[in-house]
């Protein structure tokens, strides 16, 4: 619930106390004043989610009070009270930034209405500062049409629907956080709040107030109440993006979320029970981290429930060229060129690089090319800027000495091959599905290299 701290400021002992009781016992936490001067104080004490402010108050208008709140960054919404001769003043109030009014006498059902209005608005507010928003330009699909593509498009679609715990895993840039969307997109929950949480890019000391929050004053800096991740995400999903690197006292209260459903704010003692899909990616393997000590082995099998792994690129094979020839199109259209292609050399060179910065490598070296091409003209290799990474303990001098031999796309095309049939124990047709080529292909490549198979 979005809504918990309410202030009542009304001149009139009778309408203030109604109003009180009313909201204690919807379970709301309320303070009420009789002046500008007392509700001042109340403001300036705690932090409160809602104020019903009456137009017109024994020592001043109650628009002054309204225009203090406003100019606040994070101030609370305030629905206006008027009689019946003041509506206009009341709609002018809206204009400067109150929510909505109410005309006196009121029954408390509109009240409720009201404040149940006030609680959506708030929380669409709120979620919106942390919604994960998708480019006009940019589509979610999972690209690829190789087989390891089509197993991992299987397993997102069956586990879609479902609202069961799903782990990520896979090298960096291989698009894990692209397989979340995916799988937030075509879930039941598609309307619901979308939030994604960075574990590696929040230092450890604020991550316990980003997952759950923080009252006013828990710690130094805390000058307002603030919502947690998880309390965005309330009915909807929330993404874990690297769950390793979270403090192993951070696991113990994440396991409890998981279980239990519920947790408390920094430096609060309420209990705050929410609904939220989880999803989590890493890079590392989690197994390993279990056995080091580094993640507790409970957590590690409540987030375990359906993993899916996501196969690095150089395994995907024809989908290279799909998704550099997807990528060519949007940065070309970004950068204005309407006309711009890949030279045979150098889609010769996007095949056989090994791509270890995987998908967010390719476009990464696409968008440069990009930038550097001109108009009409097709993209040589030389623009990607692609770099061989030679072998560990090896300099780049040593790996060039080592193959001096080395030196066209073909020569480099061929012990790929070489390299690719090894692999499969000589097997043709498996060694065709990881090059993404079919079998015919391949054994005319390996006729033309000379290749012994």
């Amino acid at each position: 619930m979005a809504i918990e701290k309410i202030v009542v400021v009304d001149d009139e002992l009778m309408i203030r106390k109604a109003l009180e009781t009313q909201l204690r016992n919807k379970r709301y936490s309320v303070a009420s004043a009789g002046n500008l001067k007392s509700a001042r104080k109340i403001l300036a004490r705690d932090s409160f989610d809602l104020v019903f402010l009456d137009l017109r108050l024994p020592d001043g208008e109650g628009t002054d009070l309204l225009e203090e709140i406003m100019a606040k960054a994070d101030g609370p919404m305030v629905v206006m009270m008027t009689g019946y001769g003041s509506v206009e003043s009341a709609v002018s109030c809206m204009q400067m930034g109150a929510f909505d009014y109410v005309v006196k006498p009121f029954s408390f059902e509109q009240i409720e209405v009201v404040v149940d209005k006030v609680a959506s608005f708030d929380k669409m507010r709120r979620v919106t500062k942390y919604y994960v928003e998708e480019s006009d330009t940019r589509s979610s699909d999972i690209i690829g049409e190789s087989e390891p593509v089509k197993e991992l498009k299987t397993l997102v679609a069956k586990v879609a629907k479902t609202e069961a715990t799903v782990l990520i895993t896979g090298k960096n840039g291989t698009g894990k956080e692209l397989v979340a969307r995916e799988l937030y997109r075509n879930s039941l929950l598609a309307k619901q709040p979308y939030i994604r949480v960075n574990c590696a890019a929040i230092s450890e000391t604020l991550m316990e107030s980003e997952f759950f929050g923080h009252e006013k004053g828990s710690f130094t800096g805390a000058t307002e109440r603030r919502e947690g991740r998880f309390e965005l995400a309330d009915g909807g999903t929330i993404l874990l993006d690297e769950i390793s690197e979270i403090s192993s006292a951070l696991q113990a209260k994440l396991l409890r979320v998981l279980q239990e459903k519920e947790f408390e704010r920094v430096g609060g003692n309420k209990t705050i029970q929410v609904k939220v899909r989880v999803l989590a990616t890493t890079n590392r393997n989690l197994l390993e981290e279990v056995e080091k000590g580094k993640f507790r082995e409970d957590l590690y099998y409540r987030l375990n429930v359906f993993p899916i792994a996501v196969p690095p690129l150089h395994e995907r094979g024809k989908d290279i060229m799909l998704l550099a020839k997807t990528f060519l199109q949007r940065h070309a259209m970004r950068h204005g060129l309407d006309h711009v292609s890949f030279s045979k050399n150098c889609e010769r060179a996007i095949t056989v690089h090994s791509w270890p910065g995987n998908v967010r490598e390719l476009e990464n070296a696409v968008e440069r090319a990009v930038i550097l091409a001109d108009e009409n003209k097709q993209i040589e290799a030389d623009l990607l800027g692609l770099v061989p990474l030679a072998p560990k303990g090896k300099s780049k001098e040593e790996e060039e000495d080592a193959n001096p031999e080395i030196e066209t796309i073909e020569q480099v095309e061929k012990l790929h091959i070489e390299k690719i049939l090894k692999k499969c124990h000589g097997n043709r047709t498996h060694a065709a599905k990881k090059l993404g080529l079919n079998v015919r292909t391949l054994r005319n490549k390996i006729k033309d290299f000379g290749i012994e198979n």
